[in-house]
């Protein structure tokens, strides 16, 4: 995956809120990549627990459930992402208050974790992909050509994680996207395996004060830089 080519892999990584998914997607629509969302996989697992029953705590049967589903990154046309779980598109619910409240347990699952990395390194190992996540550089795609790490003023995360729920129908107070996103950062950084941190080699982007157009400019910037255009 490193080095000079075409066939390249672009790890994102960021917080809640940063962007990542936004910026992950348009990269991928302008090279004509693959687009691979891994926390939509880890929301698909908890969506698929609260819909058969698996609580949050019980760490074995996430890990079980996650051993015995078929998650599978899909796209829309418009280079958004999809997830199935056994055939059945669960993206409409993956950024619910419900799957928001559970989804850092969930990940935190070590056998969870390991039900998903091998589809998502796979993806890696395949080339010509935009991986976006909270461990891709540091851990999924430690070779990727390209690694970012995208982040944002905690404000602005949550002002934009507010408007991304008021988009799919769920209006949520500020004061309550906030503490939402301040568990997120805490169980995201604190846990012990795979955690958020900025890979060595990463390029650090902070989008507060930046426009979509101009994130994007940045990180294809790096990608042609790597594939020595």
């Amino acid at each position: 995956m490193a080095g000079k080519g075409k066939d390249i892999a672009v790890a994102i990584d960021g917080p809640m809120g940063s962007g990542k998914s936004t910026i992950a997607r348009e990269v991928a629509r302008r090279l004509g990549y693959r687009h691979v969302d891994t926390g939509a996989m880890y929301r698909a697992v908890a969506a698929a627990a609260l819909r058969r029953g698996v609580s949050p705590d019980d760490a074995e049967g996430l890990a079980a459930l996650a051993a015995r589903v078929r998650v599978e990154p899909g796209a829309t046309p418009d280079h958004g992402s999809r997830v199935f779980v056994d055939g059945e598109d669960l993206t409409p619910f993956l950024r619910s208050v419900e799957v928001n409240r559970i989804v850092g347990q969930v990940a935190r699952v070590p056998g969870v974790r390991a039900a998903l990395r091998d589809t998502q390194r796979a993806f890696g190992a395949a080339g010509r992909v935009v991986m976006e996540g909270r461990d891709i550089g540091s851990v999924i795609l430690p070779d990727a050509a390209v690694k970012v790490f995208l982040t944002a003023s905690p404000e602005e995360r949550a002002r934009r994680r507010q408007a991304e729920l008021a988009a799919a129908g769920e209006i949520v107070p500020l004061d309550e996207v906030r503490r939402i996103e301040a568990e997120d950062d805490r169980a995201a950084t604190t846990r012990e395996l795979a955690p958020l941190v900025v890979a060595s080699d990463a390029t650090v982007i902070d989008s507060t004060e930046l426009s979509v157009d101009e994130v994007v400019a940045r990180v294809l910037a790096l990608v042609e830089r790597a594939r020595g255009l």
